[in-house]
C-alpha cells in the first residue's frame, strides 16, 4: 500500500547503520561482572548474536532484540525488514523463532495509516517465520523507530556460536554485500527504482532457508553480518574462537553499483564506525582498491548468515544452498592465531 509519508525523511541514520559502534559497545561493558548461572548458556560477555538459557537437557530458549530507525520509506516495507533483521538472530544460532514482541517509538503525528502499515509488514514476517507475535510496547518520539524482541527454542546440542570456529574451517555467506551503501544511495536520491528493489527484497529475505539448509552439516560456528559490517563480525569471529580469518574480496558479491558508489564516498557513517573499531585488527591486501575495502567495512541491515564449515562438508553445505539463497559464496578461511592481525583481507 502507498503512503505519503516518507519515512527515511524523518531519521538521520538509517537501520543498522544507526548501531552503536561494537568498540563504544565493549567500553560501556566494561567492568560489569559476569552472570554466574549454569543455565546461561549465551550472555552478553560472548558478543554472540543473542541470548540463550537453557530449560531442560533438550530445550533452551534463544532470545534477542532488535530495532531501529527507518531504512526504507514505505511503511510495510520497512515493517517487514525489521523484524527479518531481528529474527536473523533466532537463526544464526540455530534456534527456531516461536514468539515475537513489537517495540516501536512514533511521532505523535505520524499517520495511523502508516503505523499499521509498519506493524503490518513486521507480522507478516513473523508469520513466514512461522512464529506469532504476541504483544509489544510503543511510545512516542520524534523519530520512528521500530523491531521485535523475539524468543526462539533449540536443543542445545544444536546451538550455533560465533565463537567456536576451528582452523581449516571454511566460511561461507549467503546474501551479496553493499547494503548501507546502496540505502545510503538511495536516500540521496542517486540510486533508482531498480537498486531499490533490489536491496529491498534482499533485506526482506529472511535467513530461514540458509539455516534450515545448514541443519545436518558440520557448521562450527555461525553469525549474521549485520551492523559491524562484514570485517567487523569476521573479527569478533576470530577474536572469540582464538583462530585468524582470511577473507578473499574477490570471491565475495556486491550489489550492483555498491562499488561505484563507494568509489564516490558515498558511504553510511557507520562505515567509519566500523573502520575504527575494526583497522587495528586488520590487515587489508595494498592492492585491494579503496571502494572494495570501505564495502567491507559497510554496516549491513538484514544481512545474510557467515557459516564456519568443516573443509570436508564445505562443497556439501553450499550445494545445499544453491538456489535458496541470495548468494552462495565461499569467502574465505580460518587459520591458527599466530599474532599480528585476526583478519587477512586479500584481492584474491
Amino acid at each position: 500500500m502507498e503512503t505519503k509519508v516518507k519515512l527515511t525523511k524523518l531519521a538521520d541514520c538509517a537501520g543498522c547503520g544507526a548501531k552503536v559502534g561494537a568498540g563504544e559497545l565493549a567500553q560501556l561493558f566494561e567492568g560489569f561482572p559476569a552472570v554466574r548461572d549454569p543455565n546461561l548458556l549465551v550472555g552478553f560477555d560472548h558478543a554472540d548474536d543473542a541470548a540463550v538459557y537453557r530449560l531442560a537437557d533438550d530445550l533452551a530458549i534463544v532470545q534477542t532484540l532488535d530495532f531501529f530507525p527507518p531504512i526504507a520509506d514505505d511503511p510495510f516495507v520497512f515493517g517487514q525488514i525489521a523484524a527479518a533483521n531481528a529474527l536473523s538472530d533466532i537463526y544464526a544460532m540455530g534456534g527456531t523463532p516461536v514468539t515475537a514482541l513489537n517495540i516501536m517509538a512514533v511521532p505523535e503525528d505520524m499517520p495511523a495509516e502508516a503505523v499499521r502499515e509498519m506493524l503490518r509488514g513486521g507480522a507478516t514476517k513473523v508469520a513466514e517465520a512461522g512464529a506469532v507475535v504476541a504483544g509489544g510496547h510503543s511510545i512516542y518520539d520524534a523519530e520512528p523507530k521500530y523491531g521485535l524482541s523475539v524468543t526462539g527454542v533449540i536443543d542445545p546440542a544444536r546451538l550455533l556460536r560465533n565463537d567456536t570456529a576451528r582452523p581449516g574451517d571454511v566460511l561461507v555467506y549467503t546474501k551479496p554485500v553493499g547494503i548501507g551503501i546502496i540505502t545510503t544511495a538511495l536516500k540521496g536520491e542517486l540510486a533508482g527504482d531498480e537498486a531499490r528493489r533490489e536491496v529491498e527484497g534482499l533485506m526482506c529475505t529472511l535467513n530461514k532457508a540458509a539455516a534450515e539448509a545448514a541443519r545436518g552439516h558440520d557448521i562450527h560456528a555461525c553469525t549474521d553480518v549485520t551492523g559491524f559490517a562484514m570485517l567487523g563480525h569476521c573479527l569478533e569471529l576470530a577474536q572469540g574462537s582464538d583462530t585468524c580469518v582470511t577473507l578473499y574480496a574477490d570471491a565475495l558479491q556486491f550489489l550492483p553499483g555498491a562499488l561505484e558508489f563507494a568509489s564516490m564516498g558515498i558511504l553510511p557513517a557507520g562505515v567509519y564506525r566500523n573502520r575504527r573499531y575494526a583497522e587495528a585488527e586488520v590487515d587489508i591486501d595494498p592492492e585491494l582498491p579503496l571502494a572494495m575495502a570501505d564495502a567491507l567495512f559497510d554496516p549491513q541491515t538484514s544481512g545474510g548468515l557467515l557459516f564456519a564449515v568443516d573443509a570436508q562438508d564445505a562443497d556439501a553445505l553450499l550445494a545445499d544452498l544453491e538456489g535458496v539463497v541470495p548468494a552462495v559464496q565461499r569467502i574465505g578461511t580460518v587459520g591458527e592465531y599466530a599474532g599480528g592481525p585476526r583478519v587477512r583481507v586479500r584481492a584474491s
